[in-house]
């Protein structure tokens, strides 16, 4: 195990540690620094933190580099539902109880593992733990999820979610009648609840606009866009609107879940639009409405 130590000059940018060790390291990447941050494997004046740590002059930072568990690039015969493909990207279907990348606790059976195998390993990237991966959906989200095969697409696509650019459309069955309507209400982590989101004053920018297609005198059946892309956004936003998503078993209503049997949020991913990376064609993915899902809109019909 290689370790290195060395104080915030006046002269580094001040940012979050992740990038900040990203930059200095050129040869590692931001995940493989928040690896190691989550794992203790860094400390800030000789004490643990988060990655979304903000350096400071003088700050004392200790770096013990360690090698990524082997499971973490692990190929797995995952089957996976291609929405399209071609040499330079690919869009599945995600099923529910999929977690996209791996991470402390989820090091198998993901997405890039599955992915992997598909592509037999060949996927140009420089991230060592989220090879191909530009955006994320929640584990128990259905819906379009995309990757790139190449650095360049990769790059491309981070590019435009990051300017806003992709559209993106959700389908989701909500407690209580909602509103058309545009949310806007800043989101941050929760104060107490860490692994929790929560409006904040302060927090965030964050914006969807909500479509109600149909409803009756207990739920809604809607189309959410959301214009930021900010954690759990969708379930925080429809949770402070008070029209939780049926199913969500963290922001959502426990005894309505339980009357029906669920154990996951009916949200599902339904279309993305995008400009292709490489040929500047105009892209529009859609994923077939799960099952689930259909039962409840007939339901509210």
């Amino acid at each position: 195990m290689d370790q290195n130590n060395f104080l915030i000059t006046q002269e580094d940018e001040i940012q979050r540690l992740d990038k900040f060790l990203a930059d200095k390291f050129q040869v590692q990447s931001r995940s493989y620094f928040q690896y190691l941050i989550e794992n203790g494997s860094i400390l800030v004046n000789g004490q643990k933190v988060k990655k979304r740590f903000i350096c400071k002059t003088g700050d004392e930072i200790d770096i013990f580099f360690q090698a990524l568990p082997d499971i973490s690039l692990k190929a797995e015969n995952i089957p996976i539902d291609i929405l399209y493909e071609d040499e330079h990207l690919i869009a599945i279907n995600k099923k529910a109880n999929m977690v996209v990348h791996p991470a402390s606790g989820n090091w198998s059976k993901t997405f890039v593992n599955a992915l992997l195998f598909h592509l037999k390993n060949k996927i140009e990237s420089d991230d060592q733990i989220r090879p191909g991966i530009v955006h994320r959906l929640d584990k128990d989200t259905t819906g379009v999820l995309i990757a790139a095969k190449t650095i360049q697409a990769h790059q491309n696509l981070i590019e435009q979610f990051k300017k806003r650019e992709i559209i993106k459309k959700y389908l989701a069955i909500t407690i209580n009648k909602a509103e058309n309507q545009i949310i806007k209400a800043p989101i941050a982590r929760h104060p107490i609840k860490r692994k929790e989101m929560a409006i904040v004053p302060g927090g965030k920018e964050a914006i969807t606009e909500i479509e109600v297609l149909k409803y009756n005198d207990k739920f809604s059946y809607i189309l959410a866009s959301p214009k930021t892309g900010r954690t759990h956004q969708i379930r925080v936003h429809l949770k402070h609107i008070n029209c939780p998503i049926l199913g969500d078993p963290i922001y959502g209503n426990k005894t309505i879940n339980n009357k029906f049997t669920l154990s996951s949020q009916l949200l599902h991913a339904h279309i993305l639009e995008f400009t292709h990376p490489i040929t500047n064609e105009k892209i529009k993915i859609k994923a077939p409405i799960p099952q689930n899902l259909k039962k409840f809109i007939d339901y509210i019909h």
